[in-house]
């Protein structure tokens, strides 16, 4: 049986007392006509299938998924926000065929169907790609953090949450004991009380104890699973708002945030893979980068370009083994430091070692050997110069930071081959051309999104504010395809998106 939806209302197409459509009052290359064209081919069977035939109609999902997207192009995430403009603002009418749903029934669609943004974001990239706006011939990653719904006012580290508990529990016992004494006086002297005080505060500290023993609960898991076996820090923290978000940050401005990781098309800037992380780095982002351009797309890049971030043996093995012509700055600053040795004081630093494969060493800048001293089973080894040498060394001072005297300590792993590799490789002029390009490619992508006032999210929960993130990354791949429709780079014929022909 086939499930009876809204129906759009009769002013939507009437035209009432003067022979004009309301909707003739917006310029005719106005971009909501572009978006509700392209809003007509999204396919939301799998949204659609969770509503009954039973019941009052429903909004259609694609009527909601289209004035949220449009909205979040406008630069308006609030749910209040977007149905006031739903009655307000013409081109908001238009998208919501001036049927436009209640906040709350916004607020829950984006809440509920954080899936479905996922596939939303799969359609957007398939769309741009159809219309011959990406290629997959140079793909940029990179990362930027976005802010929780949450705040550090509303977090507590492990030590204070122990303290809390324990304060707490003895708290209740000696109001549970107050309690019965009190049961056991006589009405007149209670005086003008009527008995139940205690039992109120008695309430209202279970359920802070409650919520504390929830977040110490949330937060020894997390470091189950980050650090298994070793002992919780106290000045670990957790949010109560939002369990799941991490303290990131840089430069002193820390704060709770998520990780977004996007994967931009050089073409058109079109983002064809993206995923949010909880790790307030990039160093194991690559796999599931890689992982969601191949379900996105269904193929991988020809090339790709990364930051000094990613440089780390984990993201390096993940390339391994793949045609993918890789370029990842092997410096900070994402130039190899071409200053002499010689003629600095900077310190010397573990890229400017070289490391010899064969003999499974590092030769440090006054030609000495650093030895393997140890290596443990999970790939970890430790490389270390002999004494007597460093101690006569002129870099001494700026090489070995050991407070005993040691001689100069490399840490590094069973990947450092590939390390080598790729600081070779960068080193040619030809690479150091193609990577320039990441700049224009990524960089821009980020700052894009952020000037249309997407800062931070709304949602709570790393799968809801994956959905959100998903949201936010069609949306951009929208507002690209739109553009391109509009400046006749991409013709819409038949509700079909292809390339125009010259």
């Amino acid at each position: 049986m086939k499930i009876p939806f809204k129906k759009d209302p009769s002013e939507f197409k009437q035209r009432a007392l003067f022979a004009t459509n309301v909707f003739d009052l917006l310029p005719s290359d106005h971009q909501c006509y572009v978006y509700e064209d392209i809003f007509e081919q999204l396919d939301t069977s799998s949204v659609e299938e969770q509503f009954s035939v039973h019941g009052q109609n429903a909004f259609h999902p694609r009527l909601i998924t289209g004035i949220l997207i449009y909205a979040y192009s406008q630069g308006v995430f609030s749910s209040r926000d977007i149905e006031k403009r739903c009655h307000e603002d013409l081109g908001f009418m238009f998208i919501s065929h001036c049927n436009c749903p209640n906040f709350r029934v916004l607020s829950d669609f984006r809440k509920d169907n954080y899936a479905f943004f996922k596939e939303c974001f799969k359609q957007s990239v398939l769309l741009a790609m159809a219309a011959g706006m990406a290629s997959l011939g140079h793909v940029s990653l990179d990362g930027s953090k976005f802010k929780a719904s949450t705040s550090k006012h509303k977090a507590m580290s492990y030590g204070r949450l122990k303290a809390k508990e324990k304060e707490l529990i003895e708290e209740i016992e000696d109001l549970i004991a107050k309690a019965a004494k009190c049961d056991k006086e006589e009405d007149d002297k209670l005086q003008d009380k009527n008995g139940y005080e205690i039992p109120e505060e008695l309430k209202i500290k279970e359920k802070r104890l409650a919520k504390i023993k929830e977040a110490k609960d949330a937060l020894e898991k997390r470091e189950q699973v980050l650090n298994p076996g070793k002992k919780i820090d106290d000045k670990k923290q957790i949010s109560f708002a939002d369990k799941e978000a991490r303290i990131m940050g840089k430069n002193g401005n820390f704060d709770y945030s998520y990780n977004g990781q996007i994967s931009v098309d050089e073409d058109n800037q079109i983002i064809v893979g993206q995923h949010l992380s909880q790790n307030p780095n990039d160093k194991r982002e690559v796999d599931p980068a890689l992982e969601d351009i191949k379900e996105t797309t269904g193929d991988l890049p020809d090339e790709m370009s990364l930051d000094n971030g990613y440089m780390s043996g984990n993201n390096l093995e993940s390339f391994d083994g793949k045609e993918i012509d890789v370029y990842i700055a092997t410096g900070k600053g994402e130039k190899k430091d071409q200053r002499s040795i010689e003629d600095s004081n900077r310190k010397i630093k573990k890229p400017d070692f070289n490391y010899d494969e064969g003999k499974d060493c590092f030769v440090c800048p006054a030609g000495h050997t650093l030895k393997l001293k140890a290596e443990t089973s999970d790939g970890k080894k430790v490389y270390q110069g002999h004494k007597a040498k460093c101690d006569l060394c002129p870099y001494m001072v700026r090489c070995c930071s050991s407070k005993k005297g040691e001689p100069r300590t490399i840490h590094s792993d069973d990947k450092e081959p590939l390390r080598q590799k790729m600081r070779e490789k960068m080193e040619q002029e030809s690479s150091k051309e193609i990577y320039k390009k990441r700049k224009k490619i990524v960089e821009p992508v980020f700052g894009q999104i952020k000037n249309t006032g997407f800062r931070g999210f709304s949602l709570r929960g790393c799968e809801k504010v994956s959905g959100e993130f998903s949201l936010a990354c069609a949306v951009h791949n929208f507002r690209k395809i739109v553009k391109a429709i509009v400046s006749g780079k991409v013709c819409l014929e038949s509700r079909e998106l292809a390339p125009t022909v010259a």
